[in-house]
């Protein structure tokens, strides 16, 4: 095939790559092609118009390459080639060619610019600043001309560029003062990345973050752990930015090494990398391993210097302060040099990777009104950092920030390059990571066992903090007490025996009276810091807390190693273990107390409350309220905490008031006051659940009612679950009235999965459950199993699901015999799984809807599809998208579908099917009577085949809707069809675009027939 051809055929796939892809790649296509004098000057100009989005400077470069020939499109095949595998034009020819222009000989210096264009960007980018003092010197640009190139919206690149235009439009002798400038760096500079000083600087740096990441951060601290010793991979994933016509995967599962890679990407212009997880999902951990890693020079080696931050650490900083300083005097100090070293920084932004842990407890909320452009002014921490995540402050710098989903608003998301979630451990990383936390074997086997048996306890281990309490209180479980331990409450209660104890026995506080005055203390310190949202204690907030050496000997308080004060000194400061831990304690401080009542418990189980925009009161404003006080005062003090700690607060709040720990809460507190903080609780969920139910629209006339929950109905069904009260939960949804359920992008996992089958077992009428694009994988689906008998139809597209959990679904599934869809697109299942499928066809005749679209089924599982298929007469929808069928599979699902008198719609697009698959399916379009829509996008189908099924459709008076996009189909083919479609009126609309015509042809198609679409 031609290179111009090929060209046309992937025009789409380049559109979306390049118009998607990073602007450094693109323009770097676009040097080439200048300098092998593919494009003239008019023509870039006309690609590089400011108002064009970059998709649509790419339409423009392959409409101009492609009107120049089969040679120039040969030529942008190489530049596209060399671009992405990274080569570089060759600097050999550089020294010549400077040489023979200072010598007046050959081509002239504007030409010279233009030829070793690609060279010169690479050379002289780090350089520009100085360029641009010695023409200004010579009166060669003017000021105005050197700010505009210098504009901080520009990366050093970019500069170079805008320089080297520039200079092509002045006379000769500016051109050939510009050479004779890079000629006097060729011979006389050497590159930053030899520089002594700039090589200690990186060393000092390198040491001093190998030293801070050589121990995992454990959340108890009592022991160094080496990291390499215990860290297991998080399962990452990333939302595929590629147009919504696709139907490939949405999704796809990366490598810690893979989350600067271009999948995902969202904003091309923008620099800032996000990694979302909640509470307790391992993402410090995650940093941490990344920081050793290139610490240790095994990865992330295209940085050259690695800057490391801690939001918590950054919200004790009060006094202004510049870029610069926050560098090297919160980072890494630099000695003598630090000038020439920020100004490295500066010159190579490309280099740098900033990180932030724990946006989500930084205390001021992400605004973009105040700009901050200057890395040597100084100005507020909060500036500084919203200026860098903008690409205000160091354009081009990669910065990486690690927050939970809630605090990243959408102001926020418009200066994110992607986001990639983090969605704790796979099964196998709960596995593993019990198994590298004990050296005996069978201790490991056992503790694995018993968490396997515990279906909830598994389900809440794929968070990384709840297996680390499970694998702390191995000897608390081993008494095969797994059964008692169902909610997230009653595992914190497992951490809190442990630590103050360190005895095997029932998991109760009825045995830890003795340290009653360890958990008060612990608990109003707790809850003063989450009503401040502060998250390091001084000694002197300790003491105000009447928090004693004793408690913090206890364990759940340790060092902070986010604060900059040494150790030993008056200013030290303590955190909780973990934030899920602060908000365990504070959730006993309200239990605990008698300054909450009406108004403190309303604010915890409200869906929105107020939050300053400049920060929050300092922690040591906020006292304990003594218990004859009226509960306003916490309300108010409640008002103050962010929310997404005041929702886990809640839940564990919710867990804590349960029948099942009333026993032991008693021990501290009066009874009859827990029992009526019971009923407060419950009466506030019933409240947020109804406000819910009072949100649903009327359904539009011939649609379902239903019901598109958010996040924070998760969040109450979870608290519901917490209490574990079965006639309670029945009572909750007892007023839902839908058809149909949505839970889309709601963070829904296998303990999420445990919590809503848990509650919508008790529904009175079936819905169908839509659970697309969460994280509920294999574990999460068998969770589901106790609802599915109140689910008529259940989606579950992306969702990491493989046969496993397919396999233990449907099992369940056939024992319903009122479930009639299922949706499954975009997962991991393959042929092994099939049998099943085919089992539920031919048991279940009412079944409906069968979509599996983007999985990895073959010939062998659609041969087994196709026996129940063969046997079902009630299916009306089957989608096998995005497989890989081929031609014996289609073959195998058309002859089962031959006498089916049900079928209206089926989709095997993109399934590598050539002649004899279709010659198949127009067997199918000939017996057939009732399909009306069949599609065979995106597979090989040519002329020949397109006759086969021109021929079929004279037999048929059923199929409406006929798409063959982005096929191999010429004039030929279509003028066949139109020929047969004269004689058949059944036909609404045939889709024959991304196929091999020209504009031109598909015009006069067009106006022949317009049931033709392109």
């Amino acid at each position: 095939m031609s290179a111009q051809q090929d060209l046309r055929d992937q025009r789409d796939q380049l559109v979306t790559n390049l118009g998607r892809g990073a602007a450094e790649n693109f323009q770097s296509i676009l040097d080439l092609l200048l300098s092998w004098e593919v494009l003239t000057w008019e023509d870039y100009e006309s690609i590089n118009i400011p108002v064009y989005s970059q998709s649509n400077s790419v339409r423009t470069l392959l409409d101009i390459v492609s009107s120049k020939g089969e040679q120039a499109c040969e030529l942008f095949v190489s530049a596209f080639k060399t671009v992405h595998r990274g080569t570089h034009e060759t600097e050999s020819a550089l020294p010549t060619a400077l040489s023979a222009v200072q010598r007046k000989e050959s081509c002239s210096a504007v030409l010279t610019l233009q030829k070793l264009r690609p060279v010169l960007v690479k050379k002289i980018h780090s350089y520009v600043g100085n360029i641009l003092k010695e023409l200004l010197a010579k009166g060669l640009f003017t000021t105005f001309e050197c700010d505009e190139i210098q504009l901080p919206i520009n990366t050093p690149s970019q500069q170079a560029r805008h320089l080297l235009n520039l200079s092509r439009t002045k006379d000769e002798a500016v051109a050939r003062y510009l050479l004779n400038y890079i000629q006097h760096l060729e011979e006389n500079s050497q590159q930053p990345v030899r520089d002594f000083i700039w090589q200690s600087y990186k060393n000092r740096l390198r040491s001093i973050i190998s030293a801070q990441s050589q121990y995992l951060n454990t959340y108890d601290r009592t022991e160094n752990v080496s990291l390499e010793d215990i860290y297991i991979d998080g399962v990452l994933e990333v939302q595929n930015a590629g147009s919504d016509n696709t139907q490939k995967h949405s999704s796809c599962i990366l490598g810690l090494t893979d989350i600067f890679s271009d999948y995902g990407t969202s904003n091309e212009e923008a620099d800032t990398v996000v990694i979302l997880g909640e509470a307790g999902s391992g993402k410090s951990t995650l940093l941490q391993q990344l920081h050793r890693l290139w610490a240790t020079g095994r990865a992330f080696q295209n940085f050259w210097l690695i800057f490391p931050f801690s939001c918590r650490s950054l919200n004790s900083i009060e006094g202004p302060l510049s870029l610069k300083s926050l560098l090297f005097e919160k980072c890494c100090w630099s000695g003598d040099d630090q000038d020439k070293i920020f100004q490295w920084i500066l010159n190579n932004p490309e280099k740098i990777l900033f990180t932030f842990d724990g946006f989500d407890e930084f205390k001021f909320k992400f605004t973009d009104v105040e700009k901050h452009c200057s890395p040597t002014n100084t100005t507020t921490i909060q500036n500084i950092l919203f200026n860098l995540i903008q690409g205000n402050l160091m354009k081009n710098a990669k910065k990486l920030v690690t927050s939970r989903p809630g605090a990243v608003s959408p102001v926020m998301k418009k200066y994110i390059q992607k986001e990639v979630n983090l969605k704790g451990f796979s099964q196998e990383g709960i596995e593993l990571f019990i198994r590298k936390h004990y050296s005996d074997v069978s201790t490991a086997d056992q503790l694995i066992n018993l968490v396997k048996t515990n279906s909830a306890l598994h389900a809440l281990c794929h968070v990384p903090v709840f297996c680390w309490i499970v694998s702390k209180c191995h000897k608390e479980l081993m008494p095969n007490r797994t059964s008692s331990l169902q909610t997230m409450t009653d595992v914190y209660f497992l951490i809190l025996q442990h630590l103050l104890l360190h005895t095997v026995g029932h998991c109760e506080l009825a045995g830890l009276q003795s340290k009653a005055n360890t958990v008060r203390h612990l608990s109003k310190l707790a809850f003063n810091g989450l009503c401040a949202c502060c998250y390091m204690f001084s000694r002197r907030e300790l003491q105000e807390a009447e928090v004693g050496q004793e408690d913090i000997s206890a364990g759940f308080l340790v060092h902070s190693r986010s604060f900059s004060c040494k150790e030993g000194t008056s200013d030290q400061h303590f955190e909780f273990l973990h934030i899920t831990i602060q908000c365990f304690f504070a959730a006993l401080h309200i239990a605990l107390n008698n300054g909450f009542s009406h108004s403190a418990i309303c604010v915890l189980f409200k869906c929105s409350s107020k939050r300053t925009l400049t920060g929050c009161t300092s922690m040591h404003r906020y006292c304990f309220y003594p218990s004859h006080e009226q509960d306003e005062g916490n309300r108010t003090l409640l008002l103050d905490a962010e929310r997404p700690n005041l929702e886990l607060t809640a839940t564990f709040l919710a867990g804590l008031l349960s029948s099942r720990h009333v026993g032991s809460l008693s021990e501290f507190y009066e009874r009859e006051n827990i029992l009526r903080k019971h009923e407060l609780v419950k009466k506030y969920l019933i409240k947020g659940m109804q406000k819910h139910f009072r949100s649903i629209p009327a359904p539009l006339p011939g649609e379902k009612k239903s019901m598109h929950a958010m996040p924070e109905f998760i969040w109450l069904i979870k608290c519901i679950y917490e209490i574990q009260d079965c006639s309670f939960a029945k009572h909750a949804v007892a007023k839902l009235d839908v058809e149909h359920l949505k839970l889309t992008y709601c963070g829904i996992g296998p303990a999420e999965c445990t919590a809503l089958a848990y509650v919508l077992k008790h529904l009175k009428i079936p819905i169908g459950l839509q659970l697309d694009h969460n994280l509920i994988g294999d574990v999460g689906t068998g969770q589901l199993l106790p609802c599915l008998g109140t689910c008529h139809s259940l989606y579950l597209r992306n969702n990491n699901i493989s046969d496993d959990g397919i396999a233990k679904l449907l099992e369940r599934v056939l024992q319903c015999p009122d479930f009639n869809k299922i949706a499954l697109f975009n997962n991991n299942l393959t042929d092994d799984c099939m049998h099943w499928f085919a089992k539920l066809l031919k048991q279940n005749q009412h079944f409906l809807a069968l979509r599996l679209g983007n999985n990895h089924i073959k010939e062998r599982g659609a041969e087994d599809l196709a026996k129940g298929l063969k046997a079902n007469n009630s299916i009306q929808w089957l989608g096998l998208w995005g497989n890989k069928i081929g031609d014996r599979g289609a073959c195998a699902i058309a002859e089962a579908l031959h006498n089916n008198t049900s079928l209206i719609w089926l989709s095997l697009v993109d399934n590598n099917i050539g002649n004899i698959g279709i010659q198949g399916l127009a067997m199918l379009i000939e017996k057939n009577t009732v399909l009306e829509e069949l599609c065979l996008d995106d597979n090989k189908l040519e002329d020949e085949d397109v006759y086969c099924l021109a021929d079929a459709i004279l037999k048929n008076s059923a199929l409406k809707i006929l798409k063959l996009t982005n096929n191999r189909i010429t004039t030929r083919g279509i003028m066949y069809l139109l020929e047969k479609l004269e004689s058949n009126t059944t036909i609404k609309s045939v889709w024959l675009r991304g196929n091999q015509l020209t504009d031109e042809e598909q015009q006069n198609f067009e106006k022949t027939d317009e049931r033709l679409t392109f």
